[in-house]
């Protein structure tokens, strides 16, 4: 069993990497992120006006602005890193002081004087749940979410598809069988053990793709956020299969409108990228026998902002499985 002191290392580790204004404008420059969460809130005013809001992890304020400026009577906004300092002159000096409310602190230590209509939070990590956000915000919403109330966004998914990728796997991967003449093997093992997170060409993509998760965030339970799911693929090529992909989608179905936030490989880039999880053995693809394989990821034990994954694949001929660590 983990030492408490353990994990209040890992949580504070967490918190401080918040702290540094670096991460915020990776997010921020971030257009796709950041434009998707405006637009949402922007062009569903209905939800937002005269209503009370939670902003979940509110980092710099612009979600918690965003809010303010679609009409919200109150912003509750929180966040324990001590970026909330910065957040509150932002807040002040864009004119909406009266209406955010910026509270430091997890939000799991927080109360609220009132329920709210709308929780927003950019909970998501790679592979959607790296970083393990998400239960953190499911407490949010059964504490202080009215019946009536929505979770924003609401849904979310994450897919699977295969690839061919050979050139960049020696890079990342094979470099290690000979690195200036000496063997690095027990470096191969690790290194094929921790998942990449890269953009991925489209011209990679050498299969369809499959869905592998659907999260209702109304509704979902910590529970849920272990996912099993078995796949299949079809290839649409008769090439070497040496990783799988994975990516996720959130959504904002709102009253007026529904805006779709994807990090696919076929969307705008974001700094999300795609998760690639690289076999030890290539896999042959062919376009007349599908490949099916079984999904499963959970929180690590230890950390639960870390991530681990058993997959499991065939194309009839060939089976195997591998287990990865995301750290």
């Amino acid at each position: 069993m983990e030492k408490k002191s353990d994990q209040m290392q890992s949580s504070d580790y967490y918190f401080d990497s918040y702290a540094h204004f670096g991460i915020h404008e990776d997010m921020l420059k971030d257009r796709v992120r950041t434009l998707s969460y405006k637009n949402a809130i922007l062009t569903n005013p209905g939800l937002f006006k005269d209503k009370i809001i939670l902003d979940v992890g509110c980092g710099t304020g612009i979600l918690s602005m965003f809010a303010a400026k679609a009409g919200a009577k109150k912003v509750y906004a929180v966040e324990k890193s001590s970026i909330v300092d910065y957040a509150r002159e932002i807040v002040n000096i864009n004119g909406f002081g009266d209406v955010i409310t910026i509270m430091q602190g997890t939000i799991e230590e927080i109360d609220l004087p009132e329920k709210v209509d709308v929780i927003i939070s950019e909970w998501m990590g790679y592979c959607l749940l790296y970083e393990s956000m998400l239960p953190s915000v499911i407490s949010a919403r059964d504490r202080f979410l009215k019946e009536t109330g929505t979770m924003f966004p609401n849904k979310a998914q994450i897919y699977i598809c295969g690839i061919e990728d050979a050139e960049y796997r020696a890079k990342k991967i094979d470099f290690w069988d000979n690195v200036y003449g000496f063997s690095y093997a027990p470096i191969k093992k690790w290194a094929l053990l921790e998942p990449l997170v890269e953009t991925c060409p489209t011209e990679r993509i050498i299969t369809d793709e499959y869905m592998l998760a659907d999260l209702d965030l109304n509704k979902c339970s910590v529970q849920d956020l272990t996912i099993t799911s078995k796949f299949t693929l079809i290839p649409t090529d008769a090439q070497l299969l040496h990783a799988f992909i994975t990516w996720f989608d959130v959504e904002f179905e709102g009253p007026e409108n529904t805006i779709t936030l994807s990090t696919s490989p076929y969307k705008k880039e974001t700094h999300w990228a795609q998760t690639i999880f690289y076999l030890q053995n290539p896999l042959n693809a062919d376009p007349d026998t599908p490949i099916t394989g079984k999904f499963y990821m959970e929180p690590n034990i230890k950390n639960p902002r870390d991530q681990d994954f058993l997959l499991e694949w065939s194309n009839g001929e060939e089976s195997a499985s591998q287990l990865y660590k995301m750290r």
